[in-house]
């Protein structure tokens, strides 16, 4: 009886529980009231009825003992102190966290006495600790951001969203989310259940905090399609003490190991490019001969070889060498490769077949099928392997004088992709691609072998002047595809002086989350701790690598999915929250990740499409929900869910709480991400021009200022980098291809389109880090007046860890004035920027090339291109004084660049 009048309590009137709330005395009472605080993100306002999921409670009991309080009986308390219309308790909300941290109750009472006046009690004022000796005082959104990223992995470029489609279109930036799936959280151990789904089959949403539960009747309601669903029977002894993980607040991402699914080992398939030096060829199998001690025993791993031919190696025959061998120019079929290898079809027929009524264990063990001649465990095949490896020759074929040699890249990785297709589709399986030039014959063929006739140069492409490049480029993307259908990924370790042909090839790593590397020789230590570090192992001892995942994301019906950008391929899934505008990768709520690392991010951009005419209800909230399913690293079937919820605003009231939550880094990476993405197919002054309007736009919607007058123009706090990440981000290798090789732009988008925040915005703004005798290591601004003669500069892009020694300490360094005892300061001067390099260049994947140099160097380039150049050559008057150092360019410098774009904003035309 109780359960049900709890659920008549709960639930509306179309069946639905209700998400309605109400005050406890009529808001405009407070209208003469400073109801915002000191601090923009704290509100006082009435008690509502929805906040005992607040905290109010829970904070009543910082003051004093309060007693087991259901929230039956608080909503009942509730409703009689409204009725009595003489209580008005008053709460301040946080809105980042959206708990109630304070609390005071005014009772007001009749008297007869003093001509019927009214007397006021004023009780139980109360704080919450965290807050208390602050002036109730925060960060405000930096830290609910940071928080929220620690234990979510995501970045919203809003925390809280306009309630209607027209006012988030005048946002200029899009409401968008950066999120990587499997952040590193040694602090979440993997749940050995299944998760609980809602039971509507439009919807299949995860139980999570932010569902709303009733315990006596063991019932949840779906937070996205406000579906009714009955807890499974193993939930019966929950209760509002006893949550399961999945309900309580601090676990909005969990994860989940799905123990019904069978373990697979992971597969390497090496794809060996013979056409290389003997130098090379040597430090090439030196590296895969270490890295088979790397690998787990259990794993399965193949060799194929290619240089005119492409060979597909037995491994499961002893003291025997045996492969089969394939014409380089000839564009085979997955159905041709699979026939001539004795496998697919034939493979089939092989398997052993049970006769009827015989018991399972009388079964004979079956013969080695087709496929175990070429990938084979570690354990059996090592020591075969390794030598195998270390037997390997140069390609034989002679290369004339002024040829290059006859490379197949195409079909070799036609018949890799070929072969694991059919043996292991839907897999987790790592294609590993070592090339030491282009691609010079067969499909994928890039250039040919004439070597005056050189590969296709930016300036080529921009004149339409590459004869193999658009059939390369869809030979790669189709294999590509083909790929990552079957959760196949590919990675391309490119070492060379000459392009290699990644430009075309980008689409094996791009959409099947593979790594791509790009280095000089196989020789380096560039290479071989990059190579090295694919391998390495969390503090379980588990490997950085989950394989074959599906992202799929759901939303409240408020906000629709307009696309991902990121290494992922749609599965075109349609579903109810997907929106009919497309940016990036969209029409789809399920995409496919080949590959996933703890740095591997994808951002996601939302729609609002509730319109204008439909007001959100008070204290509704937006949740998004991302549920990512993937092969673990030792073979297990893991889920990991974060759901997170952000606030609506109406921002014609309210432009200040959007305004506030805006998160400048994430914006900057989303919209770096979006302008990488046009500029694959538009025009590098269109992108830079769309950048331009969309700044142009955000400073007049959120900057203060009179009209036609620049100098009074103010940018809000949280939005004063933006526009510096967007002056670098328009200079930098993403979007100027200038004296950069079209392997290199494709290399350098490559990462900037899967890295983390953090490493992002190191890309689009290296850190410039100051060591002197003036004090200790500081960081300063990314500027020419930062180049000083007494001061070394560590510069870190990301790609290059770098070294600067200005002209006094370059000439000290010269005399060896660091080798005197006396001097020791000098040498532990010298050596501190060392240290710190070293300690970045030993984490970061891949390795970044390390560059030392000193002013007036060659490699000074490096840093003069990343600097802004406030002095110049045309600056006459910088000459000669200590200020910095001027590069000899004629770009604009920041001041200018956010001088031009205040006029701009301010400008009545515009």
């Amino acid at each position: 009886m109780c359960s049900c009048l709890l659920r008549s309590a709960l639930m509306g009137h179309d069946g639905f529980f209700d998400v309605e709330e109400e005050f406890l005395f009529d808001e405009q009472l407070l209208t003469t009231l400073k109801q915002r605080l000191d601090d923009n993100n704290l509100f006082i306002r009435p008690l509502k009825s929805g906040d005992y999921d607040r905290g109010f409670i829970k904070l009543l009991n910082e003051l004093t003992q309060v007693g087991d309080v259901s929230k039956q009986q608080f909503q009942e308390r509730f409703n009689q102190m409204k009725a009595a219309k003489n209580y008005y308790v008053l709460v301040i909300e946080d809105r980042i966290t959206e708990r109630v941290i304070g609390a005071a109750t005014l009772l007001v009472e009749l008297k007869f006495i003093h001509s019927c006046a009214l007397k006021g009690y004023l009780e139980d004022v109360v704080v919450a600790q965290s807050y208390r000796g602050k002036q109730l005082e925060m960060s405000g959104y930096q830290d609910y951001i940071v928080q929220n990223e620690e234990k979510d992995g995501i970045r919203f470029s809003w925390n809280v969203w306009p309630s209607s489609r027209l006012e988030a279109t005048r946002l200029v930036v899009p409401v968008g989310a950066l999120y990587t799936p499997l952040k590193d959280r040694p602090d979440l151990p993997p749940l050995q259940y299944d998760p609980v789904l809602c039971t509507r089959a439009a919807c299949r949403a995860i139980l999570n905090p932010f569902c709303q539960v009733d315990y006596r009747a063991k019932l949840w309601v779906c937070n996205f399609c406000f579906q009714r669903n009955n807890f499974p029977p193993q939930y019966a002894a929950i209760s509002e003490v006893h949550q399961p993980a999945e309900l309580i607040p601090q676990f909005s991402t969990i994860e989940y190991t799905i123990t019904r699914a069978g373990c697979l080992p992971p597969i390497f398939l090496l794809l060996v490019d013979t056409c290389l030096d003997e130098d090379e060829l040597n430090a090439l199998k030196e590296s895969l001969q270490m890295s088979l001690s790397l690998l787990p025993p259990n794993a399965l791993i193949g060799l194929i070889t290619f240089g005119k031919m492409v060979q597909v190696h037995e491994l499961g025959c002893e003291g025997l060498s045996k492969s089969y061998v394939f014409r380089g120019t000839k564009d085979l079929s997955a159905k041709q490769i699979q026939d001539m290898l004795g496998i697919g079809r034939v493979a089939q027929q092989m398997q052993p077949q049970q006769r009827p009524g015989q018991p399972p264990q009388q079964q004979q063990q079956p013969p080695q099928t087709p496929v175990n001649r070429f990938l084979q465990p570690v354990h059996k095949c090592d020591m075969n392997l390794t030598d195998l490896i270390g037997e390997l020759q140069r390609d034989p074929w002679p290369v004339p004088q002024g040829k290059r040699p006859l490379r197949s890249t195409g079909t070799a990785l036609s018949i890799a992709i070929g072969l694991l297709e059919c043996t292991y589709p839907n897999t987790g399986a790592r294609i590993m691609l070592f090339v030491g030039g282009a691609c010079s014959q067969g499909p994928g063929m890039v250039v040919n072998d004439d070597l005056k006739q050189p590969i296709r140069s930016h300036h080529d492409i921009e004149k339409d002047d590459c004869k193999y490049m658009k059939k390369a480029a869809k030979h790669y993307e189709g294999l590509a595809q083909r790929s990552a259908n079957n959760g196949h990924l590919i990675d391309i370790y490119s070492c060379a002086l000459d392009q290699t042909g990644l430009h075309e090839m980008k689409y094996c790593t791009n959409l099947t989350g593979g790594h791509m590397v790009m280095g000089d020789t196989f020789n380096s230590s560039l290479f071989k701790q990059t190579f090295q570090r694919v391998f390495a192992k969390d503090s379980k001892d588990e490997f950085k690598m989950a394989f074959n995942g599906i992202l799929e994301v759901k939303t409240s019906r408020e906000v629709k999915l307009s696309g991902a950008i990121g290494p992922c391929v749609s599965m075109n899934v349609k579903g109810s929250s997907v929106s009919d505008t497309e940016m990036g990768i969209g029409g789809t709520c399920q995409w496919k990740l080949c590959a996933i690392n703890p740095n591997t991010t994808i951002a996601f951009f939302l729609e609002v499409v509730n319109q204008h005419s439909a007001p959100i209800p008070q204290g509704r909230r937006g949740c998004v929900q991302f549920i990512t399913q993937y092969q673990h690293s030792s073979g297990q079937k893991r889920v990991r869910v974060t759901t997170v919820a952000r606030s609506w605003a109406d921002a014609a009231s309210s432009i200040h709480q959007i305004s506030a939550s805006f998160d400048q880094e994430a914006a900057a990476v989303l919209m770096a991400r979006i302008a990488c993405y046009r500029a694959e197919n538009d025009d590098g002054p269109d992108v830079l021009r769309s950048l331009d309007r969309m700044l142009i736009r955000l400073c007049q919607k959120f900057g203060e200022y009179n009209k036609d007058d620049g100098n009074s123009f103010r940018f809000p706090e949280n939005f004063t980098l933006y526009p510096q990440f967007m002056f670098h981000l328009r200079r930098s290798q993403f979007l100027q291809v200038f004296n950069n090789s079209p392997d290199e732009t494709s290399f350098y988008r490559h990462m900037l389109l899967r890295e983390d925040l953090t490493q992002s915005l190191i890309m689009i703004q290296p850190i410039l880090y100051s060591y002197s005798f003036h004090g200790p290591p500081e960081p300063v601004l990314l500027d020419t007046s930062s180049i000083q003669s007494d001061r070394i500069l560590l510069m870190d892009t990301f790609f290059q860890i770098l070294i600067f020694d200005g002209e006094t300490i370059a000439q000290w360094k010269s005399q060896n004035y660091q080798e005197l005892p006396e001097y020791e300061n000098f040498k532990q001067l010298l050596q501190a920027p060392i240290d710190d390099a070293q300690e970045i260049l030993q984490s970061r994947f891949p390795m970044p090339r390390y560059v030392v140099t000193q002013q007036g160097g060659s490699q000074a380039r490096f840093l003069l291109s990343k600097v802004n150049p406030s002095q110049t050559h045309n600056n006459m008057y910088a000459w000669g004084q200590d200020s910095g150092a001027p590069v000899l360019t004629d770009d604009v410098s920041l001041q200018v660049f956010m001088d031009h774009l205040k006029k701009l904003a301010v400008s009545s035309s515009s």
